[in-house]
């Protein structure tokens, strides 16, 4: 990204930080969802909303429970939960007239591909402790440590990559849609954003899990000293 660029990019300064648009929608994505839950915890009476995202809770869970064994579900379930949520909208906030996606930054997309990251490692350390949790770098030969090490971290990249990418090119080809095709067509547009941003934010949410879940399992040398 050239200077021209970053400086369009930028709402404001914050001393001697440049506060993008990118970081002022992922505060209100993050504000939203602080409002929402402060909202549902003052209601006295169960709203429909209410019931919408204890179904959303409990289909999420059970996309959980499918992976992992059904003691580490509810250890989990806060973290993936929210990322999901996280991620759904802030996909679908590029359908706001004026805003784009956070997640169509990469600095955004690397940024919740290295808590996935830490959080797959937070995990494995709590659950078997770090000993257990980093011996299987070297199993099941000292040799393939190095090959081990470089996967961690492609497939952080990888992560981070794969939803700035689709998410760009959504936005972009949405943008060219328009300009071609005017607004003839904003019902099916708008109806492709809103799917693909749901199975983006599935494809990034499934396979924090399965990183998760690859921390949490017992390896062949701890299966065989059990």
């Amino acid at each position: 990204m050239n200077n021209t660029e970053s400086a369009a990019d930028t709402l404001f300064q914050l001393g001697p930080l440049a506060i993008s648009n990118t970081v002022v929608t992922t505060w209100g994505v993050m504000l939203g969802f602080v409002l929402l839950t402060l909202l549902l915890r003052l209601s006295r009476q169960p709203s429909q909303l209410q019931n919408l995202l204890e179904a959303v809770v409990v289909a999420i869970e059970g996309a959980i429970a499918e992976v992992l064994p059904a003691v580490s579900v509810r250890r989990v379930l806060p973290f993936v939960a929210t990322l999901w949520l996280f991620v759904l909208v802030a996909n679908l906030v590029g359908l706001i007239p004026e805003l784009h996606a956070p997640t169509r930054d990469l600095s955004a997309t690397a940024a919740l591909a290295v808590l996935v990251f830490g959080s797959t490692h937070w995990f494995g350390i709590r659950d078997r402790g770090w000993r257990r949790h980093f011996r299987h770098y070297a199993e099941p030969s000292i040799i393939l440590l190095p090959f081990h090490i470089i996967s961690e971290f492609t497939r952080t990249l990888a992560l981070a990559i794969r939803l700035f990418g689709n998410i760009m090119s959504l936005e972009m080809a949405a943008l060219l849609v328009l300009l071609i095709a005017g607004f003839l067509v904003p019902v099916p547009l708008l109806m492709l954003h809103v799917i693909e941003a749901v199975v983006q934010a599935y494809i990034f949410g499934m396979l924090a899990l399965i990183y998760i879940a690859g921390a949490l399992e017992p390896t062949e040398s701890e299966m065989s000293e059990e």
